[in-house]
């Protein structure tokens, strides 16, 4: 008699109906069938390699943030990455996706590096700022990214991309287009500079989010990318416009589903007030595209991520 192999007998240490919640920024989310921690690049690997062989959906989770997670969960097996190993040469720094971007940016400053004070502020993990080519004040990752590691499901081979092969663009790359490119590690390569400038710098940068961003609530950060338009305006108005602007201008700050909110301070931003639920943050992203849609004609792009819906 042909037994399925249990995917505890594959996997030690995997975890059964883990809350999701806890794992997010957006403190959102049911639970997920299967949870594994992966401290090592091989550990990803063989947790990938298992629910490839045994047909299980699988999602990696880095810090949780721009992320939405419905109510009912995950039914796969989330692998929370977690290699955070980093080292330096000279200007260089090579780092493992796991690793908090808050930590790589204040290590660098430490160190007299710059080029990464933008970054100062971000939740989420490397991996996760490099699949989304995160970006703040006219920088992103694309900037400073100079090759980076990772496992092709495909294959099963591990390979390097170069920075012109990760397809960066406006919070878009090839990893979000490609996902069996799963990112392992990367290089960055930043510029010295002095520490005493680069600290003010980041104290400038941060001061400037504590001023504009609800950071006391619970959120997923920008819900949606800022639109491009072709022509150089937008039903009258000037191309170039942020999203919060155009969600503000249509009168929603502040409206409330639940326990879900539209930001009050930035309107780019949906906060939960405490015990807010995946629905109640769908139905403000449907009444923003909506209402951004039909006065101003512009449909506007989520820049989170969904997960189990």
């Amino acid at each position: 008699m042909n037994l399925k192999p249990k995917i505890e007998d594959l996997l030690k240490g995997i975890q059964k109906n883990v809350p999701l919640a806890f794992h997010t920024t957006f403190k959102i989310g049911g639970p997920a069938k299967y949870f594994y921690t992966a401290k090592t690049k091989e550990d990803l690997i063989k947790a990938i390699k298992v629910a490839k062989k045994i047909n299980l959906p699988f999602f990696i989770l880095g810090g949780g943030s721009n992320l939405l997670i419905s109510d009912k969960g995950f039914e796969g097996m989330v692998i929370n990455f977690q290699f955070s190993i980093f080292n330096f040469q000279k200007n260089k720094i090579t780092a493992g996706a796991g690793l908090a971007l808050g930590k790589l940016v204040r290590a660098s400053a430490e160190k007299g590096l710059s080029r990464l004070e933008w970054a100062i502020g971000i939740p989420g993990t490397l991996g996760g700022a490099i699949r989304g080519n995160a970006g703040a004040f006219g920088k992103s990752m694309k900037d400073i990214i100079k090759q980076v590691e990772v496992f092709d499901l495909e294959t099963e081979k591990i390979k390097i991309l170069k920075n012109e092969d990760c397809q960066f663009d406006y919070r878009e790359s090839i990893f979000k287009k490609k996902k069996n490119l799963i990112i392992l590690s990367a290089k960055i390569e930043l510029e010295k500079g002095s520490k005493k400038e680069i600290e003010e710098k980041m104290k400038e940068n941060l001061d400037y989010r504590k001023k504009t961003q609800p950071l006391n609530f619970s959120s997923a950060g920008s819900v949606f990318k800022n639109p491009r338009t072709r022509t150089s305006s937008v039903r009258g108005k000037p191309s170039g416009l942020s999203a919060a602007y155009l969600i503000e201008k249509c009168g929603l700050k502040g409206r409330k589903i639940g326990e879900a909110q539209i930001s009050k301070k930035h309107a780019n931003f949906i906060v939960n007030l405490g015990k807010a639920e995946a629905e109640d943050v769908r139905k403000l992203i449907n009444l923003i595209k909506k209402k951004v849609k039909e006065n101003f004609g512009v449909e506007l792009k989520e820049e989170i991520q969904f997960l189990g819906f």
